[in-house]
């Protein structure tokens, strides 16, 4: 069955190609009914992090349902190199006095509106559908995630109550257009030896009380939080408009690249 997608997807790209030559000005357009806000966050940790020279690199996509879609009339993916992309300049930050440079890829604080061409539609789906057979995805949606959920093993509590005291952390905002909404998400690290944890909260306020080493307020019911995981899929409701993703992550990394990928869904 794999081999069959491997062989299916280039055929398709092939011939999706050769249509957008001839009728490109047909395809062009998009049956997908959400927004989607896709984005990168990439953090280089300095020597004060134990994890030094280490990166971490936060792959984001945020699906809503927008009422007035600021759309452009060009269509393209954020995700691929050479693209109309902003970066936001380099930022030296702190965090407990421990310094690393960030930078925004592509985030517009939901003020972007990109949906998916047909063709490019066509090919996510079959990429989708590898992952999807692999048992690497749960969602038949190309851009809304559902990952199992896996705990990490390799910390004791100790460990486990560390990385929550001097792990990094990083806010991601929802985007929606309402008071109150509902959202799932999805979020997965490619290193299998560490495990994150994270917290659906009212704000970025709490972020600031977690660097203050205050109590932070987070949304407590099952499927809004999760600790020490690998990878993990869940469910908020009613969550307000300023509320977001708070995710930890330890200062243990052992790759040169640690990938955060993260996915958000307002639900419909």
């Amino acid at each position: 069955m794999k081999k069959i997608f491997y062989i299916v997807l280039p055929a398709i790209a092939f011939v999706l190609i050769l249509a957008n030559m001839l009728f490109g000005h047909m395809i062009f357009d998009s049956s997908y009914d959400q927004d989607i806000n896709k984005y990168s966050i990439y953090v280089h940790l300095q020597p004060e992090w134990n994890s030094y020279p280490g990166n971490i690199f936060y792959d984001v996509t945020n699906v809503w349902s927008n009422p007035n879609p600021k759309s452009t009339g060009v269509f393209y993916d954020v995700s691929e190199p050479g693209g109309f992309f902003d970066y936001n300049s380099n930022q030296l930050q702190f965090q407990n006095e421990k310094s690393f440079v960030k930078l925004n890829h592509e985030f517009s604080n939901c003020e972007s509106s990109w949906k998916p061409p047909l063709y490019r539609y066509a090919i996510d789906i079959v990429r989708n559908n590898i992952e999807f057979s692999q048992g690497t995805q749960l969602s038949n949606d190309p851009y809304v995630s559902k990952v199992p959920n896996v705990v990490n093993d390799k910390y004791d509590m100790e460990q486990r109550l560390d990385i929550q005291k001097n792990g990094y952390a990083q806010f991601i905002p929802i985007c929606t257009s309402k008071d109150n909404t509902s959202y799932e998400f999805a979020i997965s690290v490619n290193d299998k030896n560490i495990g994150f944890d994270v917290f659906f909260v009212l704000s970025e306020d709490e972020l600031d009380s977690y660097l203050s080493n205050k109590p932070f307020n987070y949304y407590q019911d099952q499927g809004c939080y999760a600790t020490n995981h690998q990878s993990f899929s869940g469910e908020c409701n009613n969550v307000g408009a300023n509320s977001g993703l708070l995710v930890i992550i330890p200062d243990d990394l052992n790759l040169s690249m640690t990938k955060v990928r993260i996915s958000l869904h307002e639900k419909v």
